[in-house]
């Protein structure tokens, strides 16, 4: 061993540190119970509309009806800040006077909102239609873009993309593209419109002479939240993966630097295999920073790469009724945790020519009937697979050998007894099945 580390938060460990499969030698770590969501800490790390719709997903999703209020209480009160009269409306009958009548209509206020509204659009249509009159194509950009403005602080979301997209044809400077760019990218994805999201980081990569910092790590995050829509999330992980520290609060219209942390964890640990986890994720400096905004997330990151699989699934589990509250993450939780528990399990076995199934059911806090199903599922899809000589050997109530070519199933009673046919160990559909000379051997 290259050092002595001890086992405190926030170590990375090396890769000759690993704990024995399912030992219980580990020195003993407190797990972070899973509390209830702090709702105004979380919403403070978002800015404009972002901030609202995060609240009212809280408030649909989260089934505890003092957090459905409160969320529905700050959603309440951030739309007033702003000119969204619909969603207000549609707040409010969502509320339905469980908040007393501070939160309940505000007709005065709705109706003031619209009467500016309609001044300001009548002024910015003055506006532009005098710019295209005197042809300056500056002036028509910018008169597009405040209408994309307008149209986005009101709601109108399909017209705001519509306006910000129209400026391309008036962009004089690779800046511009940048820019249009950038504003169609955020409007699509409160839309949920993510193949525009895709289709706009393209057009704005294409300009790389006018990308500063800022603007490829918002890049970056945008095409992180497309690829992790469409459940591409090996590519979502290497997009939240690059992203660099120059995001900072930069971006809080669309994502938090702790969603970078957590959007990228997750997607690693379910689509890296143990090398690209080591150096993409652990050695990786600039995500590190990421990771120190949410501990949880270093730790069972840790514990993962380390074989401390129970102590992982713990965080995991303990992580899920917050990440279900997530608006991106939502549709992809259940995916993602089945896939990195399927990868620790895979992980787990790798090493070994024979496995004890109560100690593995035990490393993850599991039955041995629950272990043999999710291991059945595994070998049925090849997903443990031996590729050398020597046969890999699970043993508990059914010794599994399997090869290439053969899968045979052994019931152990102490005596070799001729195999029983399983749809899980004749992979190739044969009818014939014979004893292995190794069996001979194998007490």
């Amino acid at each position: 061993m290259e050092g002595e580390h001890d086992a405190t938060a926030g170590t990375i460990f090396e890769e000759d540190e690993i704990f024995d499969n399912g030992g219980d030698e580990e020195p003993h770590r407190p797990i972070i119970s899973g509390e209830q969501l702090d709702i105004e800490a979380y919403a403070a790390l978002y800015t404009g509309r972002t901030k609202i719709t995060r609240l009212l997903f809280i408030a649909s999703k989260c089934r505890v009806p003092s957090m459905e209020l409160e969320a529905l209480r700050m959603a309440y009160d951030e739309i007033k800040k702003g000119e969204d009269t619909q969603l207000f409306r549609e707040v409010v009958a969502t509320i339905d006077g469980r908040l007393g009548p501070n939160y309940g209509p505000d007709n005065a206020w709705a109706d003031a909102v619209d009467r500016r509204a309609e001044f300001r659009k009548e002024k910015l249509e003055n506006e532009l239609n005098a710019y295209r009159t005197n042809l300056i194509k500056e002036s028509i950009r910018m008169g597009y873009n405040d209408f994309g403005d307008f149209y986005y602080a009101h709601g109108l979301l399909g017209e705001a993309f519509k306006s910000y997209v129209r400026t391309r044809d008036y962009c004089t400077t690779s800046k511009h593209i940048v820019y249009m760019c950038l504003n169609a990218i955020l409007v699509s994805i409160e839309m949920g419109q993510f193949p525009h999201v895709s289709s706009y980081v393209s057009k704005a990569e294409a300009s790389q002479d006018s990308l500063d910092p800022v603007a490829v790590a918002k890049l970056r995050c945008a095409a992180g939240l497309a690829h992790l829509e469409g459940a591409k999330y090996k590519l979502a992980a290497r997009k939240f993966l690059e992203t660099g520290p120059e995001i900072g609060n930069n971006y809080t219209e669309v994502i938090a630097a702790q969603d970078i942390a957590t959007y990228g964890g997750l997607c690693a640990l379910a689509s890296f295999d143990r090398a690209e986890l080591k150096s993409k994720v652990i050695d990786n400096s600039n995500f590190r920073n990421f990771l120190e905004l949410v501990p949880e997330m270093r730790e069972l990151i840790n514990d993962f790469y380390t074989s401390r699989y129970a102590s992982c699934l713990e965080y995991l589990s303990n992580l899920k009724p917050n990440l279900l509250l997530d608006i991106h993450l939502n549709d992809h939780v259940e995916t993602l945790y089945e896939q990195i528990r399927n990868k620790a399990l895979i992980q787990y076995t790798l090493p070994f020519v024979s496995v004890d199934l109560n100690m593995m059911a035990n490393a993850f806090k599991t039955s041995v009937t629950g272990l043999e199903k999710e291991l059945e599922a595994l070998i049925t899809n090849n997903q443990i697979q031996v590729l050398h000589l020597d046969s890999c050997v699970f043993r508990s109530t059914y010794k599994f050998e399997y090869s290439k070519d053969d899968c045979y199933l052994y019931v152990s009673t102490g005596s070799y007894r001729f195999p029983q046919q399983n749809s899980l160990c004749s992979p190739c559909g044969s009818e014939e099945w014979h004893i292995p000379a190794c069996l001979t051997d194998w007490q």
